[in-house]
């Protein structure tokens, strides 16, 4: 592994960002880790030194992005792996929620990623290498959760627009990786990293069944250990030709192919309509 990499993560003050962010610097990799709090990145993890530096980043706010990228760069000289790892659940359903609460939620989960990316590529780009991992959610792949619709949504957007960045990229020889987790057990789903929506509707019962699903069973009893999914960050980092496309866990492998499922079917089942549509010559 060449351990001399430079590392930028984005909401590494808990959770996988906080967890890939130890185990990088225990292997002797350079580490640049971002939160609103930077405090809390050196209580956690030190203070700053020629291996690790903390950054406070509030990634809604492109200029403020763009501080810390080149903040990494002086400190640094460049950038290998960039990890868009900073979001939160926002659960409601769509009659529910806000404008305010939507826009939030896309302005941490999707623009934040887009000023991350925007900052850095074009220093990826001119050192010709450069390896960029976009954390989504099983939710980015398959969004027939009741309650999370707005939430899959963003992780919809960073799929999209992962599959276009991946293209972009190959040309300089810089590498796009773009994750489906499943459920970890992390954080996330824990008062102060998931929103409810302010003004709920009892008539949305099915929702309100999930959302406390996800709070009170799902919540602490995740399938997945963030300690591993860790590893498998930096595993997929040292690959010579890694992935677009990557599923991270059991459970992420099983709702993914009942989406495949599902979307076959249709397919098979509206053939001959679906394909109806070309001029009869």
């Amino acid at each position: 592994m060449n351990t001399k990499k430079v590392w930028f993560i984005s909401g590494a003050s808990k959770g996988l960002g906080l967890i890939l962010t130890k185990k990088l610097l225990l292997k002797g990799y350079n580490v640049a880790s971002t939160s609103r709090n930077k405090q809390a990145l050196i209580n956690e993890i030190g203070e700053e030194n020629e291996k690790f530096l903390p950054i406070q980043m509030d990634l809604t706010e492109n200029e403020n992005v763009k501080i810390a990228i080149e903040a990494t760069i002086s400190h640094f000289g460049r950038i290998d792996v960039l990890v868009n790892n900073a979001g939160y659940s926002q659960i409601g359903t769509l009659e529910e929620l806000s404008a305010e609460e939507v826009e939030d939620n896309f302005k941490v989960n999707v623009f934040g990623s887009l000023n991350v990316i925007r900052n850095a590529t074009q220093y990826l780009r001119k050192q010709k290498s450069g390896h960029i991992f976009n954390i989504a959610s099983i939710g980015g792949y398959t969004g027939n959760f009741a309650g999370f619709g707005i939430y899959c949504s963003t992780k919809f957007a960073v799929a999209g627009f992962t599959e276009a960045l991946a293209e972009e990229m190959k040309p300089f020889g810089v590498y796009t990786t773009l994750v489906y987790p499943g459920y970890f057990r992390t954080n996330f789903l824990s008062e102060g990293s998931v929103k409810t929506p302010n003004s709920s509707i009892e008539d949305y019962k099915t929702a309100r069944e999930m959302e406390q699903a996800h709070l009170k069973e799902i919540n602490g009893n995740q399938p997945n250990d963030p300690e591993n999914g860790a590893e498998v960050l930096i595993t997929l980092s040292e690959q010579e030709h890694p992935p677009v496309h990557f599923f991270m866990g059991e459970d992420a492998y099983h709702y993914a192919n009942l989406k495949i499922d599902i979307i076959q079917k249709a397919m098979n089942e509206n053939n001959t309509l679906g394909i109806s549509t070309g001029f009869n010559i």
